[in-house]
């Protein structure tokens, strides 16, 4: 007998999870009448993958686990009949029965088989879906589902996105033993190094501590050159005046706090435009810490995304204004943060920092806050967006932007319509 089916298992335990069997008139493979009560719980960590099942087979209920394979010699494949945790499976559901499986204890599980008890048209939509190469595997079906259906999913999916920021924010905070603003600041450098820069970035931020800039707070030449230096970039022999200024600083600065610089050729320029160069972003970083040192805090007491941009429209030292990078001129170009630019801050950094924070506390105002924010922000414009705009998918924020982003790469990329809501909908 062929061993290839053309579905996974879970696709059965979606079936099961969501009642999508002919119930009625089920019988064991041994003849047995069976009686479903309760599919159970489904479980996503490991043992079986149904607990707490109530179900009655031939004159005996039974209270316990269902496990689900496509066949039943898969049992033995995966040694449950050496493992005492499926001891407590009562059922054995399988899409076909081809070997016996046992307990422990050598004692016999009733299977059930479910060949012939789904809808088949059922399983050639799924089928089509999980076999569609397109990046929207849904794709020809998504026009079908209820906007209602998109706009609930798509709520929970922001959150969901939220929440997995959050989560890599919280590790930290463990290791800063809860301190946000040093948490804040060492997320907001990254952020502020884009992909490309962001971990040169993170690591100026993790060997300089937001506290000693913070004691420098009001020398905006102190705190270029506490960066700068720290980003190697005082290594070299200078020639301008300025940035021999910063090497003078910095020099006492390092000897005082016993700073070790990153190696500055981690840094990268090429095909970066002039206005994203790390000199410009640091000396925009500083000009922002100079502004306001303890900046996560300003921002629990903000309340408009038009705050945070003016929290943010800084101005660069006058070295700057003439250059890119030392010792270069340049024409005299205002280079402060664009409005987009600050966006992006907001969404990767802010929303999630505010996210967490009234998580933690249990304040509700801070997590509605955060959501308000992203939601005030224009719709982002990227490949992925791009996309969702094909299928005629309009989003009107960042909020539904951020949703969508969720959905195509921890959805449409793995295939896991069977955890979607719109698959789900599909699939009715």
């Amino acid at each position: 007998m062929s061993r290839k089916l053309p579905f996974k298992e879970e696709f059965l335990h979606y079936l099961w999870r969501m009642k999508k069997l002919k119930l009625t008139d089920l019988h064991a493979t041994s003849g047995e009448a069976i009686n479903v009560y309760n599919t159970g719980t489904y479980n996503t960590d490991g043992g079986p993958d149904f607990t707490d099942a109530r179900l009655k087979i031939g004159e005996t209920k039974w209270a316990g686990n269902v496990e689900m394979h496509l066949y039943t010699s898969d049992w033995q494949l995966h040694g449950h009949q050496h493992n005492k945790a499926y001891d407590s499976v009562v059922l054995h559901v399988v899409y076909e029965e081809d070997a016996p499986a046992f307990r422990t204890t050598g004692e016999p599980i009733p299977c059930l088989e479910l060949k012939g008890l789904f809808d088949e048209k059922l399983a050639k939509t799924y089928l089509e879906i999980i076999n569609n190469e397109d990046i929207i595997p849904c794709a020809a079906h998504f026009s079908s589902v209820s906007q209602l259906t998109k706009t609930a999913w798509l709520e929970r999916l922001l959150v969901e996105r939220l929440e997995r920021k959050s989560a890599d924010i919280a590790l930290q905070l463990e290791v800063q033993n809860n301190d946000w603003e040093e948490v804040f600041y060492q997320f907001l450098a990254a952020n502020f190094g884009a992909k490309i820069n962001a971990s040169p970035f993170k690591q100026v931020a993790r060997s300089l501590p937001q506290k000693i800039l913070a004691k420098h707070g009001n020398n905006p030449t102190q705190l270029e050159a506490l960066l700068f230096g720290q980003g190697g970039f005082l290594q070299d022999d200078l020639s301008d005046s300025y940035p021999r200024e910063l090497q003078k600083e910095y020099r006492f600065l390092q000897k005082k706090y016993q700073l070790h610089p990153i190696d500055k050729s981690q840094w990268k320029f090429l095909r970066l435009r002039p206005a994203n160069f790390p000199t410009i972003r640091l000396a925009q970083f500083a000009a922002l810490t100079y502004r306001s040192n303890r900046l996560f805090s300003h921002l629990l007491d903000v309340q408009t995304i038009k705050n945070v941009e003016e929290l943010f429209d800084v101005q660069m030292s006058d070295y700057w204004q003439t250059h890119y990078t030392f010792d270069k001129d340049s024409k005299n170009i205002k280079k402060s943060l664009g409005k987009k630019t600050i966006h992006l801050y907001i969404i990767n950094t802010i929303v999630p920092f505010l996210f967490l924070y009234g998580k933690m506390r249990d304040d509700e105002a801070i997590k509605k806050k955060a959501l308000a924010f992203i939601e005030a922000i224009p719709p982002e414009n990227n490949h992925i967006i791009r996309d969702w705009q094909s299928l005629d998918v309009k989003p009107d924020s960042a909020y539904q932007t951020q949703a969508l982003i969720q959905l195509k790469n921890e959805y449409c990329k793995y295939k896991k319509c069977l955890q979607c809501a719109i698959g789900h909908a599909i699939l009715k």
